[in-house]
């Protein structure tokens, strides 16, 4: 099994819903962002267009952040997801140094979005969180345990998310993947083998 993502540009209209819907589910504090959507302006007038670019974790299959860990907080399941382990994690961030992808963040306060004090919610998310630790797309693996997909691909509004078994070639993700007319894996020189795919 290799768990992986498939992103058709196509359908991403930019909304940002996968970026809520992340904030929104793993409680992330003011500043942190395991999801976002990149811009891109493509052409000329009057035939200009914009791309929007959904981007995390890419879970590749030959992590740099997991050679360049010193204590083993950041490692591979079978399944393929890189996840970190907060216990292991010591804050010295050769990982985020490591990653081409800019995908993790540190924890480093937990200031509300709200000058009056945490709300009971964000009370609640932070404290799943220890301070001084790296942070990243975990493919919400808690999810998963429970067989549901990722939050932010369930919440997008337009299917341009796809989840699943990339070595089954039955899975709704291997499928989108042989019906492409073309696929891009970012940076594909630095041969990390990055598990997300971005339909062209």
């Amino acid at each position: 099994m290799h768990l992986g993502m498939v992103v058709d540009l196509k359908l991403c209209i930019g909304c940002n819903s996968c970026v809520d819907a992340c904030k929104a589910e793993n409680g992330t504090s003011p500043g942190i962002f395991w999801n976002k959507v990149l811009e891109q302006e493509v052409g000329t007038f009057p035939n200009a267009r914009r791309i929007f670019w959904p981007m995390r974790s890419m879970h590749c299959q030959d992590p740099p952040c997991k050679q360049e860990c010193p204590t083993g907080a950041t490692y591979q399941r079978p399944d393929g997801i890189v996840l970190i382990d907060s216990n292991k994690c010591i804050g010295c961030k050769a990982c985020m140094v490591a990653c081409p992808y800019d995908s993790r963040d540190i924890f480093e306060n937990n200031k509300g979005y709200f000058s009056e004090g945490l709300t009971p919610f964000e009370a609640q998310a932070y404290a799943k969180h220890v301070k001084g630790t790296v942070q990243k797309c975990t493919f919400c693996a808690h999810r998963l345990e429970k067989n549901l997909q990722p939050f932010c691909v369930e919440n997008c509004i337009t299917g341009a998310l796809i989840f699943g078994d990339l070595d089954d070639p039955n899975s709704e993700v291997s499928q989108a993947l042989r019906a492409a007319r073309g696929t891009i894996r970012l940076k594909e020189e630095l041969r990390t083998k990055p598990s997300i795919y971005y339909l062209t």
